[in-house]
């Protein structure tokens, strides 16, 4: 399937308006997206001189040279005319209670399992969720978790979404097996997934986006943005798979609001891109709230992997575990930087925060800066980072038994990263990562 690329390049009023008026979106779309615009223009674009953005230079960003969006492809109903990434989640029926899948900036499957709607559950593309729910997405959509002013990026996403990913849970209601979101982008189209996820009290879900793309010789511009919605005593588990190929510019905007006692365990999962640069928080906002982040990112080539954690302790008596896992090879470099911030009057907090890396080669590089800032004198709250290399007597060890230096290599990255895998208990998220750290490796 071939992206159509019949619009005008660069992002601009004009084409915030057009793509509007092309999917016949209500006035309330329409100026939000406007308002978005607007705020996109107002905030500087980062510079180095940005502390959050001192050692991720983004001067050569083609923000010119992408199309804002391609025009509709139509829906697609045999899984043949799809790429064979989305074709294998769409062949596996067994492993997904529901399915949505995007190619650039069209929703063209989208499915979920009779029991579920019997039940009240709402998993669809965005545009349909605007159609049908409407006052539901207005509701939540860029309002309560991410505003269209959070940072640049979320503005120009907040103007040129499309596609996405809408969830909702009604309370009480257990999705025990997996919904899948899958996003393919073709190469000169600005791609802007959005995911909504709604679980009312006492609701559970588990959500899995994963976002390809083939590399190309052409730029290719993604501006995501995740809003998770948990209320009292809901449980979400959200895991991302993001695996650009090598000529995208990634930017992730993704944040978690967790009420009164529901647990929010997130996995994000770094492999694709050129350059990434993914703002990754969570907002305990009701009392014993839960949040487990979850990272594992393996840079290689010159590859440009940056995290931004938030652990904001708003509500006393909440919980926070982090642990973010990198590898990094060849000329590759990451960067980690996260804050644990406990506002005043959230006693009895208990935060915790890791960022642990492993080098593979002599010209790989990775920075991390741990934060904390605690405004309340009942808490516990540690935080720690490592930098290291493999040790070649280990290598040596694992050579003398008969295992090539490769092999060798991947049992011990292997072993690094298993600390993070098995906290995340879906088998076929489990196999995908591990498959994906192979081919890194060269198996």
């Amino acid at each position: 399937m071939e992206a159509v690329k019949d619009v005008t390049r660069g992002f601009t009023r004009r084409a915030v308006e057009e793509l509007s008026s092309l999917r016949g979106e209500p006035d309330w779309v329409r100026e939000k997206r406007l308002a978005a615009w607007e705020a996109y223009e107002a905030i500087p674009m980062p510079t180095r001189t940005d502390e959050e953005w001192r050692r991720t230079d983004i001067r050569r960003l083609p923000i010119g040279d992408v199309a804002p969006y391609a025009t509709p492809n139509g829906r697609v109903d045999s899984v043949t005319a799809l790429q064979p990434e989305v074709a294998a989640v769409l062949g596996d029926e067994e492993r997904r209670a529901g399915l949505t899948v995007q190619v650039d900036s069209s929703s063209v499957f989208s499915e979920l399992s009779a029991d579920l709607a019997e039940q009240g559950v709402i998993f669809c593309d965005l545009a349909t969720a605007i159609e049908k729910y409407p006052d539901l997405v207005k509701q939540h959509f860029m309002t309560e978790a991410v505003p269209v002013d959070d940072n640049k990026f979320a503005a120009l996403h907040g103007a040129f979404w499309s596609g996405g990913t809408f969830v909702y849970v009604p309370a009480g209601v257990q999705v025990e097996v997996p919904l899948w979101a899958q996003v393919y982008a073709h190469a000169g189209v600005g791609v802007f997934p959005h995911t909504l996820v709604v679980a009312e009290q006492g609701a559970s879900v588990v959500v899995i986006d994963a976002w390809n793309s083939e590399t190309s010789d052409e730029p290719t511009i993604a501006a995501g943005v995740v809003e998770i919605i948990a209320r009292e005593e809901a449980q979400v588990r959200y895991i991302q798979l993001q695996d650009w190929g090598r000529n995208v510019w990634n930017f992730v905007t993704q944040r978690s609001l967790i009420a009164q006692d529901a647990v929010v365990n997130s996995l994000n999962v770094g492999l694709g891109s050129k350059l990434s640069k993914s703002f990754i928080a969570g907002h305990l906002v009701g009392a014993g709230a839960l949040a487990e982040m979850l990272g594992l990112y393996f840079a290689d080539e010159t590859q440009h992997l940056d995290f931004q954690t938030r652990q904001w302790h708003i509500s006393p008596y909440a919980q926070s575990d982090l642990l973010f896992k990198g590898a990094i090879k060849d000329r590759a470099r990451t960067v980690y930087s996260g804050i644990i911030k406990v506002f005043e009057g959230a006693q009895r907090t208990d935060a915790y925060q890791a960022n642990r890396n492993l080098i593979l080669s002599r010209t790989a590089r990775a920075d991390t800066i741990p934060n904390l800032e605690i405004g309340a004198n009942d808490v516990r709250c540690t935080h720690g980072a490592t930098v290291g290399q493999v040790e070649e007597e280990y290598i040596f060890y694992l050579m003398s038994r008969g295992i090539g230096r490769t092999e060798a290599v991947k049992l011990i990255v292997d072993g690094f990263f298993d600390e993070v895998i098995e906290r995340v208990p879906v088998p076929e998220v489990q196999e995908t990562v591990r498959a994906a750290i192979a081919r890194k490796i060269g198996l």
